[in-house]
């Protein structure tokens, strides 16, 4: 029994003293990838806004009809005063029959206002129209076309209403014009209309009406205006009113410093 035990004890000991296993730890493995990392921009997000250009009007070009109302605006106005038709309409009516003074009555026979003969014993053009050649009424002159323009409306009975008009009311006067039987074209009064407003021809019946009226509210101001006389010039009605030369022609639309007597000059407003 003795023996026993000692050779436990002994088989105890070797067991006890014999190698020690190392204790062994595992490194963990650092994940050395890197992830990519995708942002998604949002459609709706607010895009930088692009620098905005300034905006630049180009001014109108000059037309045949800005040509022929210069040429001819200041007769228009002469013949208001004298007969109280309206420049405007006068002009209006000069524009569309002669075509801006590019027909063919207008270059060879002075005739602006398609006025055929009825009874004239002057020179004579025939050209086709309504019908074919018929006569039309020939001049030596532009301006004498004009005149006789006037002495046309003046004189005959059926125009006698349009004078009941006031000066400045061009619409009532496009539209009495086709009534009177001026012209055939139905929309006759309406093409003058265009004209006036499009070019603003109402403003040479306010130069000889004094006064401004706006196409709009058709509410006038009064103006400081001038009746030229013999000796005045762009310049010394500057000195006299204390406004510079460029000013008196850019409210009358002046393309030259010339004046005609009796001529009705818009100085400045009161």
């Amino acid at each position: 029994m003795n023996i026993r035990i000692l050779i436990l004890l002994v088989a105890i000991f070797f067991v006890a003293c014999g190698p020690k296993k190392g204790v062994v730890t595992k490194k963990k493995k650092i994940n050395t990838k890197t992830e990519k990392v995708v942002v998604k921009l949002d459609s709706k997000a607010a895009k930088p806004k692009a620098t905005e250009k300034p905006v630049t009007t180009t001014p109108r070009k000059r037309s045949s009809v800005d040509t022929y109302i210069d040429s001819y605006a200041q007769i228009a106005m002469t013949e208001m005063r004298k007969s109280k038709i309206p420049a405007s309409i006068t002009l209006a009516q000069g524009i569309l029959e002669s075509g801006s003074g590019n027909g063919r009555l207008a270059k060879e026979a002075n005739n602006h206002f398609g006025i055929k003969c009825h009874g004239w014993k002057g020179a004579k053009i025939y050209h086709d129209d309504d019908e074919d050649q018929e006569c039309f009424r020939k001049y030596k002159a532009a301006s004498t076309s004009y005149k006789d323009h006037s002495e046309f409306l003046t004189g005959r009975g059926r125009y006698a209403n349009l004078f009941k008009l006031k000066q400045n009311d061009y619409k009532g006067w496009a539209k009495g014009l086709k009534a009177a039987g001026y012209a055939t074209d139905r929309k006759y009064p309406q093409k003058l209309i265009s004209l006036i407003e499009r070019y603003e021809l109402y403003e040479y019946d306010n130069q000889v009406l004094g006064k401004v009226i706006s196409s709009q509210d058709d509410k006038s101001s009064d103006l400081i205006t001038h009746n030229v006389i013999k000796g005045d010039t762009l310049y010394s009605l500057s000195l006299k009113y204390g406004v510079t030369v460029d000013a008196i022609k850019t409210k009358n639309k002046l393309t030259n410093n010339n004046l005609a007597i009796g001529q009705v000059l818009i100085i400045k407003s009161e």
